[in-house]
């Protein structure tokens, strides 16, 4: 479990970690500084576990242990399957941006090789899906994501937004390009754009 942790945690080293694919459509920049860009992602398999703990940390941390163990060969192939980032964890909030709840779905996007025929998972909880197409407004920030900093970006990103009301005002995306244990994380907030 040791390798998809390293990668995870190597930022200079992106080429042992494949991307997940997206066009950017535009992008609004302040000064030279981008402040939120809009992607287009295609469908594409993921591995997905639910997780409700005692706290959202609780729940970020066992779902991410759950899928770095079916990355590191707990699947059908018996094979370490390559890392992608970011792993995403879906989350949902109650009638305001700081009511997160605690059950979450963290996501693994399959490598590129395996999307056509992902592995099977040894773990009953992780279950593989389709995604279908999605834009999605991303912005990025650094440091711990717990319920305060989520909050928080979800109300910055509201901001920047023209039109916020065009997305899912309930169901928001923690995009995770570090470990999450990790000191300094890069992490964005993503917005999906209602259907």
């Amino acid at each position: 479990m040791a390798q998809p942790i390293r990668q995870l945690t190597r930022n200079n080293h992106s080429q042992e970690r494949e991307s997940i694919p997206f066009t950017v459509i535009n992008r609004k920049e302040k000064f030279g500084k981008v402040l939120y860009e809009k992607r287009h992602y295609e469908k594409g398999k993921w591995a997905c576990v639910k997780v409700q703990e005692d706290q959202y940390e609780q729940s970020v941390c066992l779902g991410f242990m759950k899928i770095m163990r079916y990355i590191c060969e707990q699947n059908s192939s018996g094979l370490y399957l390559g890392m992608t980032v970011p792993i995403v964890t879906i989350i949902h909030i109650g009638r305001s941006a700081s009511d997160i709840t605690r059950f979450v779905t963290v996501a693994y996007y399959l490598p590129g090789g395996l999307q056509d025929q992902p592995p099977d998972p040894n773990d009953p909880d992780i279950v593989i899906e389709e995604w279908p197409p999605a834009m999605v407004y991303a912005r990025g920030f650094r440091g711990v994501t717990n319920e305060d900093s989520i909050a928080r970006e979800i109300n910055l990103l509201a901001e920047l937004l023209e039109s916020p009301e065009l997305c899912l005002q309930d169901t928001f995306i923690i995009a995770g390009y570090t470990n999450p244990t990790a000191a300094i994380r890069q992490n964005e907030i993503w917005f999906l754009e209602r259907p």
